[in-house]
């Protein structure tokens, strides 16, 4: 009797792998319409003209990580690890692709490689716990642009979103909790500590024209206080990251930084919405965001790690997999009824159960 082969594709940013690969990269990224909402006509220009304006800032961002983003051998890990806690299946045959949207290896690379193992099946594994057009979504666009491409087509299963999975806010919280312990053994018993978590912002505009990741970043975050069960946690959501002059979600980061600085807490800082280490943890928060921290006088300043390969975190991705595998949803990983509020028109659940 033959294995059902099954290949999972996880979907992830991408990173520069040189100094030579940021400003394409910053230009990939800027020229995705799920990104720069403007006319098509426009894009091209405007896109290349931010990548220009941001590649030197981002050049230096980079030096302090050896010249690359780290997040491609990360994926990489998370997807051999995943592999490995998928393994045992008699009947099933798993093997894990990585798919980055903005560098290599792209859609088109990806699904070339799954196409040559014959896989009975696919299955589309975002590492965005919460669902945006601008990740998840335009991921999914450049999946399929890529399959019609190489006329490659087989049953696939789209996961939109996996935001406070059980798993997830369980392993996550068992991060932030050795992270709080270790915070909080070295302050003093007289200064308050408050969780941040911090997430990648969006423009307003996008999240008013329907898109469910602030909802969902709530989600996550609810998820994660109920595991913690701490009584009476300070805590709160911020966001991270803004890179153009529209009217960003809020608060900022840097806003929730300094109104700690004015309560005279210390702050550890949760990226609640990032799953692997890359340039907006390891420079954004814990270089540029603990130097504000330092300025403005916070008492104490600590970060919990992401996820990476945690082995909890890895359990809980499998677990959702599978979930998704033997539900014959094509969707989100909670069942029953839809998950986000009707205003969130761009929730992929949402719409295919209005189309059907």
């Amino acid at each position: 009797m033959s294995q059902r082969r099954i290949a999972i594709v996880l979907f992830n940013l991408g990173g520069p792998d040189s100094p030579e690969a940021v400003r394409p990269f910053l230009t990939n990224l800027f020229t995705d319409p799920a990104i720069l909402r403007v006319p098509g006509f426009i894009r091209p220009f405007l896109g290349r003209y931010i990548a220009w304006k941001r590649t030197k800032p981002a050049l230096e961002n980079y030096a302090i990580l050896g010249g690359k983003s780290p997040l491609l051998e990360l994926t990489e890990g998370q997807a051999r690890a995943l592999e490995a806690a998928l393994a045992g299946d008699p009947g099933t045959a798993f093997r894990c692709f990585v798919a980055m949207r903005y560098w290599h290896p792209f859609s088109d690379e990806a699904a070339r490689e799954v196409k040559a193992w014959l896989p009975d099946e696919v299955l589309l594994l975002p590492l965005y716990p919460q669902y945006s057009t601008t990740t998840t979504g335009s991921s999914v666009t450049a999946w399929d642009e890529a399959c019609r491409a190489i006329g490659f087509s087989v049953p696939t299963t789209t996961l939109c979103c996996w935001h406070s999975h059980p798993g997830f806010a369980a392993a996550t919280a068992a991060l932030v909790r050795r992270s709080y312990d270790a915070a909080r053994a070295t302050l003093p018993a007289d200064v308050p500590l408050r969780i941040l978590f911090s997430a990648h912002g969006l423009p307003e505009s996008i999240v008013k024209a329907g898109d469910p990741y602030q909802w969902q970043v709530e989600r996550s975050t609810a998820a994660v206080v109920e595991a913690l069960a701490i009584d009476g946690l300070d805590h709160a959501i911020c966001y991270q990251s803004r890179v153009t002059p529209e009217v960003w979600i809020g608060p900022s980061t840097e806003a929730e930084i300094e109104r700690a600085a004015h309560d005279k807490v210390a702050l550890l800082v949760c990226p609640i919405a990032f799953v692997s280490e890359h340039s907006e943890t390891l420079v954004e928060l814990d270089v540029e965001y603990g130097e504000l921290a330092h300025k403005l006088g916070v008492p104490g300043y600590f970060r919990v790690p992401a996820q990476n390969s945690d082995p909890a975190f890895i359990v809980a991705l499998a677990d959702i997999a599978r979930d998704a595998l033997g539900s014959g949803r094509a969707l989100c990983s909670f069942a029953g009824p839809r998950q986000c509020p009707k205003q969130h028109g761009d929730c992929p659940h949402g719409a295919a159960r209005i189309a059907a």
